[in-house]
């Protein structure tokens, strides 16, 4: 059962926005809307919604920052609960991509976050062996992943007193993903100790399961910490899910390895005909040397571009995702678009940019027709594939308006702030005059956002105010999601005052500490200063009792004069109830997010390394030959990828 924690109640509009919503749901509407303005609890209302439906629900936004800061929310609310976390878990992504201007092939390159794809398969995982699971997720969601029903299958159910060959078992595990290494046992691998068999499975943090037997009975299954050995409690029961969403056995991967080969001969027949020689030849050799590696490793680079083979899908046919998870118990579940404004349009792009590209390599002979289906779910198949969804926004696009069949609006803020005062100020002075502004904010222990239209703007201003004496900081877009929420925890936390952005810091960012947004050319309209963009942007600091919003321009734009009367009705709004209620203005308490990271992740760095230090030389220099050793084998099977990731581990253990 979901069961929310928290230290206050529903009110203000947060009563009736619940019941609207929990009433429209459970009567089998699709579309329904929450227009909450900041401040006003969207968050808590969404996490009653939840407890009163008692449904698995799916969170989605649009950017990782968000995500982070939705998480650990609803954490908190429902801390005995499966609450997950699904984001893309690339630190960097180049996609690779053809330009026949140029003649110029771009490899793919990648570098993959392990924490985040831990907490991707702790996601997975929690789907198939739990009720009460929310996950939040960010446009990730909408790719393509594994068949559910595969990987519900790739499950190991370890009980006590239950009779089984071991070897077999063991053979079970390796088909599943999981290697052995007797030497450095890290997470995904296995090994064995006399009677007893350890599993360190890739969705678990810092926990692995030790199973003991006598002969080929299971005697008991602990877990244990393994970075320091230390065990932990026995469990009569547990169940062991696959290393990978995408996993998949080994007749369905001869199935797979046939079905390509079938898709390659009709393709080369096809631009025989055409009369393209180079591309035939190209594809030939590319796809040939792919099912090589395939029938060798299981595995081969790129090979998320023949996924419909694994997955059985039709061409053209949605691929299975996120979503698909939560289907497979058969119960309905919600999905919940938090900013839906911005998210619903960039759900929208993401196929037709997707489909461009790929189209390109599969005109040039650079991948098969089959890795066009590799791809994100259009809109129509995402708006149409679960059975319920709520839009969440303070400023929701006509889209949702039109279709929902449910509205709950939610204005008055149970606090009682206002909607931030808002100023205009001449942009020929704007860094001299936001300077003396900050100073005010400073003084009174408050923080200050900054929002500029170009990385150069928020760069350049970034280094004056530190050489002016603020401490100032810029939120890059190429931060790493865990390192972005370090950056937004520290902000908070008072290790700098001012933050500046470009379109980083609009929706969503819980800062009740921020009592100055700052917004450079607010006249120069477009999407970074339109409308609703600039009302997203002021409330940031609604939820101070200082909130001020500093707009610098030369004329007043018909987005800022829009902008600025919804805010006036909606402070008069405010001023009324709180008038004919009694309520004195609070600001906003907010504990920091302790969720994902850099400490903690550091921890986990320092465990490892500190357990490769206790390790007798004799010992290390075993390990360094071993790993020497696959590395070689790895390098002469062509998989370069894994000689260079064993090269690296070397090199770990020799620095020591």
């Amino acid at each position: 059962m979901f069961k929310l924690h928290s230290d206050y109640d529903a009110a203000g509009d947060q009563p009736e926005a619940i019941e609207k919503l929990t009433n429209s749901i459970a009567s089998g509407k699709r579309y329904q809307t929450l227009l909450g303005v900041t401040g006003s609890g969207k968050t808590f209302t969404m996490a009653s919604v939840i407890e009163r439906l008692q449904m698995p629900t799916l969170i989605m936004t649009h950017n990782k920052t968000l995500a982070a800061q939705l998480y650990h929310e609803f954490k908190s609310f429902f801390p005995s609960n499966n609450v997950e976390y699904f984001i893309s878990y690339y630190d960097y992504y180049q996609p690779e991509a053809y330009l026949p201007r140029q003649d110029l092939f771009i490899e793919k390159d990648s570098a993959i976050n392990d924490e985040l794809e831990r907490l991707r398969l702790s996601a997975t995982a929690s789907l198939m062996g739990a009720d009460d699971v929310i996950v939040v997720a960010s446009v990730s969601a909408n790719y393509g992943l594994g068949n559910p029903e595969e990987y519900k299958q790739m499950v190991s159910r370890v009980r006590i007193g239950q009779e089984a060959n071991r070897r077999e078992w063991l053979l079970e595990l390796v088909e599943m993903g999981y290697r052995r290494n007797d030497a450095y046992f890290d997470r995904g691998c296995l090994r064995v100790q006399g009677e007893s068999v350890d599993i360190f499975p890739t969705y678990l943090e810092a926990e692995a399961i030790r199973v003991e037997f006598f002969g080929d009975e299971t005697e008991r299954i602990r877990y244990f910490n393994p970075y320091t050995g230390e065990m932990g409690e026995s469990v009569d029961r547990i169940d062991i899910f696959a290393a990978s969403a995408f996993a998949v056995t080994a007749d369905r991967l001869k199935t797979a390895i046939a079905t390509i080969e079938t898709e390659l001969e009709s393709r080369l027949i096809e631009l025989d005909g055409a009369g393209k020689a180079v591309e035939r030849q190209r594809l030939k050799q590319r796809v040939e040397f792919d099912l090589e590696m395939l029938k060798a490793t299981g595995g081969c680079k790129g090979i998320e571009n023949y996924s419909r083979h694994f997955t059985l899908k039709q061409a053209g046919e949605a691929p299975y995702t996120m979503m698909d998870y939560f289907a497979i118990k058969g119960k309905p579940y919600l999905v919940i678009v938090d900013e839906s404004h911005v998210s619903l349009p960039q759900f929208r792009g993401m196929f037709a940019g997707d489909r461009s590209r790929k189209e390109v390599l599969v005109e040039y002979g650079f991948r098969l027709p089959s890795a066009l289906d590799n791809r994100p779910l259009k809109f129509d198949e995402f708006i149409e594939k679960a059975p319920c969804y709520l839009f969440v926004s303070a400023t929701p696009a006509a889209w949702e308006m039109e279709h929902s069949a449910t509205i709950a609006e939610q204005v008055v803020r149970p606090t009682g702030l206002l909607d931030p005062a808002v100023e205009l100020s001449d942009s020929d002075n704007q860094a001299a005059t936001l300077y003396d502004e900050a100073k005010k904010a400073i003084a009174r222990g408050e923080r200050i956002l900054v929002t500029t239209l170009t990385k150069k703007m928020a760069e350049e201003l970034q280094k004056r105010y530190l050489e002016l004496g603020l401490r100032a900081r810029y939120l890059h877009s190429d931060i790493d999601a865990i390192e972005r929420n370090e950056i937004i925890r520290s902000f908070r936390a008072g290790e700098f005052d001012m933050l500046i952005g470009i379109n980083l810091l609009r929706e969503g960012l819980d800062l009740p500490e921020v009592s100055l947004v700052a917004i450079f050319d607010a006249d120069k309209e477009g999407f970074l200063r339109s409308e609703t963009a600039l009302i997203q942007t002021m409330g940031r600091a609604a939820r101070n009792l200082n909130g001020k919003a500093l707009m610098f321009c030369k004329k007043e734009s018909e987005a800022m004069k829009a902008a600025i009367a919804t805010t006036k009705t909606r402070r008069e709004k405010q001023i009324a109830f709180n008038e004919a209620h009694g309520i004195t203005p609070r600001g906003v308490a907010r504990k920091l997010d302790e969720t994902l990271r850099l400490e903690d992740r550091q921890k986990l760095l320092d465990l490892k390394k500190e357990r490769l230090m206790k390790m007798p030389s004799s010992e290390k220099q075993k390990l360094v030959k071993e790993l020497s050793k696959k590395m070689q084998a790895a390098a002469k099977l062509l998989e370069f990828e894994e000689a260079a990731r064993l090269r690296d581990e070397i090199a770990k253990i020799r620095a020591l």
